[in-house]
């Protein structure tokens, strides 16, 4: 039997609660990512590194990251996307993806319904 294929702009991202996050005065988003774990540990404690990273964002990335809700699909956020930014966005669902996919790894978002809800 062949496997469903799965459509990635049906995915619904919602950001996730592990990490804080705000906005500029310039409209920039800057996520606050805290390092847990025994390894992040021994890095702050022997080679003193930070315990929290501030990751700035771009605009575009600024953009999406304000509008993840957990009830827009990614399909909904590359047509907003799409109007704030035009041709400067293309190729845009390539880029979008690839973006999406790094906010994941990094533990930013989850999608609802797909992932475990991260603590």
């Amino acid at each position: 039997m062949a496997k469903k294929q799965e459509n990635y702009l049906d995915y619904v991202p919602a950001i996730s609660e592990r990490n804080t996050w705000d906005v500029g005065n310039n409209g920039r988003v800057t996520v606050h990512m805290v390092h847990r774990g025994f390894y992040a540990w021994i890095a702050q404690k022997f080679f003193h590194r930070p315990r929290v990273s501030h990751i700035d964002l771009d605009a575009m990335g600024s953009f999406i990251f304000q509008r993840i809700d957990g009830q827009s699909t990614v399909g909904m956020l590359a047509q907003l996307v799409k109007e704030e930014f035009g041709k400067e966005a293309e190729p845009l669902y390539d880029r979008l993806v690839k973006y999406m996919q790094i906010l994941r790894n990094n533990g930013f978002i989850y999608y609802v319904g797909k992932d475990k809800t991260p603590k």
